[in-house]
């Protein structure tokens, strides 16, 4: 599998097809030695980006936080289709053929200022089973409440950064144990998010089907998928909920699952080991939301 890399460029409004076999980035960019960028990532079907104005939005807003250059729509717009156009054959799957798509702004070389890029390349089986299939999560301690963070504009509250170890991290962790992936809890059992995704859960009470996902504006990463979800589901009769949430909740839920752009929908089948409900059907309908867009 290879990856298509296109640079964006004053100069050529399509941007600039790069060899991604050879050197690109300086030793010494920002983005590379201290994590110092922000990215978004997509789901290209037959070579269309999902969702795209969503994504656009949420990576102003990370650039605004980090006060870093953020390339117009047009430039962002115009290096997609080019990456895309000269991009290998992706993923075959029941929605057509799959691309994921990567937008990143990087601080760059003092010397030399920030930059951007766009990569292109077929989506990975593992996640691609993982939507079929389902996840098993594990619930982890997330340290601190994120919300705290919201009043300090430095601490980078909802910006989506380079600075993922942790997330990696975690998902190693969970890996040792036989789990697939993590969600995150306050010290409170308050649940947040996934280590790389948003958590929607479904539930039915005295006949009214109710979704819910933890409070957004709690020091969590907006997810674009949950809300082209939520946007659907209202539009069909559902209540919507925004937190909180906790453990229990998940127990007893009719169905859980672990939302973000390539992967989609990961139904979760266990939570710390213990199996959880899973609904085929819902999984099906809320999949459908997401259709046209």
């Amino acid at each position: 599998m290879s990856t298509t890399v296109v640079l964006l460029s004053d100069t050529n409004p399509a941007g600039v097809i790069a060899d991604a076999s050879a050197p690109l980035i300086n030793i010494e960019d920002q983005g590379l030695t201290r994590g110092d960028g922000v990215f978004e990532t997509m789901l290209a079907v037959n070579r269309s980006v999902r969702k795209i104005d969503a994504h656009l939005t949420r990576l102003a807003g990370s650039a605004r936080l980090l006060e870093l250059p953020m390339p117009s729509e047009k430039q962002w717009q115009d290096a997609i289709a080019t990456a895309l156009k000269e991009a290998e054959v992706g993923a075959r799957t029941p929605l057509g053929e799959e691309h994921t798509v990567k937008l990143i702004i990087s601080r760059g070389t003092v010397e030399e200022g920030p930059h951007s890029w766009v990569t292109v390349a077929p989506s990975s089986a593992k996640v691609l089973s993982q939507r079929e299939e389902g996840v098993k999560a594990m619930l982890l301690p997330r340290g601190h409440d994120p919300a705290e963070d919201s009043a300090y504009p430095w601490l980078l509250a909802g910006a989506k950064t380079l600075s993922y170890a942790v997330n990696m991290s975690v998902l190693r962790y969970v890996k040792s144990r036989g789990a697939d992936d993590a969600i995150w809890v306050t010290d409170e059992r308050r649940i947040l998010e996934g280590a790389t995704s948003s958590v929607i859960v479904a539930k039915t009470v005295n006949g009214v089907k109710t979704l819910y996902t933890p409070e957004p504006s709690h020091g969590i990463l907006p997810g674009t998928t949950q809300g082209t979800i939520f946007n659907g589901a209202r539009e069909n009769g559902w209540e919507l909920g925004f937190g909180p949430l906790y453990p229990q909740d998940l127990l007893e839920a009719d169905g859980v699952w672990l939302a973000s752009s390539v992967r989609l929908l990961a139904p979760v089948t266990h939570l710390n080991g213990t199996k959880i409900a899973v609904d085929a059907d819902t999984t099906y309908e809320l999949l459908g939301y997401l259709a046209n867009n």
